[in-house]
């Protein structure tokens, strides 16, 4: 693994540089509250957010508060929902989450990461995608995305999720935590995908370990 400062003065031009290639970095998913974004992500679980996006239009409109979520006929809410993909599983964790908030919170969504993750269906990348994007809580998110392209960049090692977060959260400055997961969660649907990266294009190659090795 090489030096912390090296990789955090990588860190930092990386954020230069992406911050002016996607300078609309923002969460994808479309939410206006807490609750909204909680049960969102946790339908976008090996599903794109196109899809939980369309399916949220008409779920928010019905589902107010988590005691509508708690109450709500399984049956039902699996087939609205159904779009998403593994909507049996999906629906068991809103709905058990939405039971523990009603029991715990008084339907209200905490505001730390010990408390969040204590939900069920909740883990670390979730609890820190609320966090950043709800309530300005910095927090290091390791999607898919996140995991592969901090990976090529050379900024971790490790393959755990969670060890990738506290990797990443040495080397990045903490105000830009959550910035810095958009960014690599934008740059890893856009350009450093999963099979075939665009590494001629790629802004940041001169700074990959992966794509300054690839030849053209």
């Amino acid at each position: 693994m090489k030096q912390s400062t090296d990789l955090k003065k990588r860190v930092k031009e990386i954020i230069r540089i992406l911050s002016k290639e996607i300078p609309d970095s923002r969460i994808a998913l479309r939410f206006s509250n807490p609750l909204e974004l909680l049960i969102a992500t946790i339908l976008s679980a090996q599903c794109t957010d196109v899809k939980v996006n369309q399916v949220t239009v008409d779920l928010f409109k019905k589902y107010r508060s988590a005691k509508d979520y708690a109450d709500a006929n399984p049956a039902k809410l699996e087939e609205e929902i159904r779009p998403t993909g593994f909507y049996r599983n999906k629906a068991k964790s809103i709905q058990k989450c939405c039971q523990e908030l009603m029991k715990r919170f008084g339907g209200e969504v905490p505001k730390t990461l010990e408390e969040l993750v204590i939900l069920p269906g909740v883990g670390r990348k979730t609890a820190n995608v609320i966090l950043g994007n709800v309530f300005g809580i910095p927090g290091i998110v390791v999607d898919t995305h996140v995991h592969r392209v901090s990976q090529r960049i050379g900024l971790t090692e490790n393959d755990d999720p969670v060890k990738i977060e506290f990797d990443l959260m040495e080397i990045v400055p903490k105000e830009e935590w959550t910035h810095f997961s958009n960014l690599l969660i934008w740059h890893g649907r856009r350009t450093c995908v999963a099979k075939k990266p665009l590494c001629g294009i790629c802004p940041i190659r001169k700074l990959c370990d992966y794509g300054s090795k690839v030849k053209f």
